[in-house]
């Protein structure tokens, strides 16, 4: 999947997208901020008049008493009001960024493995959680200050020419100048800086999570001090941007507290020209001034909320762009579970490509298996084995053809239900950071403790799960890490055995064990295998000699198939030169 590029209208668009469901909330959020921005509004009014009941030669001490109450009512009733309404919107942002964090983390469960294949882990976790608060941070300038502003703004001009119009057009201007520079400084000259600090911090946070995640490599290499070094230059890199983006705000800035010195200076003048006129008092000339300070602090909030804004904007653009990319293998509409039965499975005239590949792996590729039977895949690296096992889970979808598993179009049920009735040992296989009663026990979930017990005790787990300092609720680590590979492959058949599917893949799942271990657990996969259709990938061949039928794959197509027995008895074969070729250890690793 392409990186498409994300405007200001999708940011928009994704953020009605997420508020929507609370849009109800929406009126009241605003009638409490825009009442609050207002009586902000009034306080200079206010003041102005009370200094002119001061300074005024006959002081009215019941006037003087009334004006002073409204001014402590005013301040007590925008407190009471703001903060209110602030409750309330803490409450909405809470489900907002609850909402933007599940959604973002479901739609990237439901991309391609390819796109995880391609993808840092941990640059992909840094992304949905800036986006989380990035989201917060565009919401909050919007609502918090934003708004007010344009409330206050508003107030405050029309307050100004019911009593001087010229005072009134004077403000508006400057203020619109002040708005449209900070606006266009920040559009067409923070935002290239803001996306390319946004993209260097991702760098950052995928390197470190790289190098944290594979600090066993690194450490069995002695390779701290280069991963240091890699850190650094990534870090050098992001510091350069940041510093960019960090000066450029801060003289953007500096030219709109000169346009504010402007404002300033032509509000108080004008103000000051109008007492000599007799045309205002001086009470008028301090409401004047109070009144550009209160704009001025809303409008230096404007600049730089402006320029808080397209930082959030930027940084919630990987969180956008998951929300506008349309998922590779989808569930068509109303899509039925799949009813798994016996376990058949067919090919039906199979054509896949690979994304970037100049030809088809599958070209009108048949083939039927049996309920129960036992198939072993061999063949060299890029011969389509992996590919077949990732097509029959639904990893990808097929350009041509059907898949077909006891009568059900597997493209026409949902991939859950689908996956979930397919047991798979793999390789290497995936533990979460849990109890190893909850890895065990997550192919099928409502599991009870001797199911669990049993499964390990058939995969030869129990003995060493019960010499852990807490036996089965021991944590294993990040990817099982705590767990040798021996063990992490029992707990990985342990699984398997609890899922109970109809369908088996394994994926040479005794490879990482010592050759006592394999012989028991070969013993336990045997039970398994009773009654299932059983796939084995066989990087191995020693271990697929008593399967029922072998399947030798080159390029895309079978070229043999037939038992053990019968490959090595044909004169010349594939399978029988990969046999002897691996007995006689004339070949390493060149075949999976």
């Amino acid at each position: 999947m392409a990186f498409e590029k994300i405007t200001y209208g999708d940011v928009l668009r994704f953020a009605w997208h997420i508020c929507r469901p609370r849009r109800q909330t929406i009126p009241f959020l605003l009638m409490g901020m825009g009442l609050a921005a207002f009586i902000d509004t009034l306080f200079p009014v206010v003041v102005g008049r009370l200094i002119g009941v001061i300074i005024g030669e006959t002081v009215d001490p019941k006037t003087l008493l009334t004006y002073f109450v409204v001014f402590i009512g005013l301040e007590f009733l925008y407190h009471t009001v703001r903060n209110t309404t602030i409750f309330g919107w803490n409450k909405w942002t809470a489900q907002n960024l609850q909402a933007v964090t599940a959604e973002a983390f479901a739609k990237v469960q439901k991309f391609s493995s390819n796109w995880h294949s391609n993808n840092f882990a941990g640059g992909t976790v840094r992304k949905i959680t800036r986006g989380m608060w990035s989201y917060d941070v565009f919401a909050d300038n919007i609502f918090l200050f934003l708004y007010p502003t344009l409330i206050v703004m508003i107030s405050t001009v029309i307050l100004l020419s019911l009593r001087w119009p010229v005072m009134g057009v004077i403000t508006a201007i400057l203020s619109l100048i002040y708005i449209g520079f900070s606006v266009w400084a920040v559009l067409k000259i923070n935002a290239p800086y803001s996306r390319a600090a946004a993209q260097a911090d991702t760098d950052v946070g995928s390197t470190i999570a790289d190098a944290i995640t594979s600090n066993s490599a690194v450490k069995s290499f002695g390779r701290e001090y280069d991963e240091e070094q890699r850190l650094n230059y990534v870090l050098a890199r992001w510091r350069h941007v940041a510093l960019k983006s960090w000066n450029i705000y801060v003289t953007n800035d500096l030219v709109r507290r000169y346009i504010s010195v402007l404002m300033m200076g032509s509000m108080v003048g004008m103000a000051i020209w109008l007492w000599r006129q007799g045309e205002a008092t001086p009470g008028d000339v301090v409401y004047v001034f109070t009144a550009f300070l209160v704009l001025s602090a809303y409008l230096r909030n404007i600049g730089e909320q402006i320029s808080n804004s397209q930082k959030a904007i930027s940084e919630m653009e990987d969180v956008v762009w998951f929300w506008k990319t349309d998922i590779a293998v989808k569930d068509i509409p109303s899509a039925p579970d799949f009813t798994p039965q016996s376990g058949e499975i067919e090919f039906r005239d199979v054509t896949f490509q690979y994304a970037g590949q100049s030809k088809a792996l599958y070209d009108h590729f048949s083939l039927k298996i049996s309920p129960g039977e036992k198939i072993a895949l061999v063949g060299p690296s890029g011969s389509g084995k992996s590919t077949f096992v990732k097509l029959l889970q639904r990893l990808y979808d097929i350009q041509g053809g059907h898949i077909i598993i006891d009568g059900q179009n597997i493209a026409e049920v949902t991939q859950a239900s689908l996956r979930q009735n397919i047991s798979l040992v793999p390789q290497d296989p995936a533990l979460f950071h849990r109890s190893l009663a909850e890895n065990i026990a997550y192919g099928k979930p409502g599991a009870d403790m001797p199911q669990i017990i049993d499964a390990a005790k058939k995969a030869y787990a129990h003995d060493f799960i019960m010499a852990m300092p807490q036996g089965y609720e021991t944590l294993v680590g990040e990817r099982g890490v705590k767990l040798s590979g021996g063990e992490r492959q029992r707990i990985a058949i342990a699984r398997a055995l609890l899922t109970d599917a109809r369908i088996l893949i394994l994926d040479e799942a005794t490879s990482a064990l010592d050759s006592i271990s394999e012989h028991a657990i070969q013993q336990a996969l045997k039970t398994l295998m009773q009654g299932r259709t059983t796939i084995t990938v066989a990087h191995r061949l020693a271990t697929i000699k008593s399967v029922d039928r072998i399947l030798v794959f080159d390029q895309g197509r079978i070229v043999e198939q037939g038992t053990h027995a019968s490959l090595i008895a044909q004169d010349g074969s594939h399978y029988k030169r990969l046999y002897h070729m691996q007995a006689l250890d004339l070949v390493g690793g060149d075949y999976e």
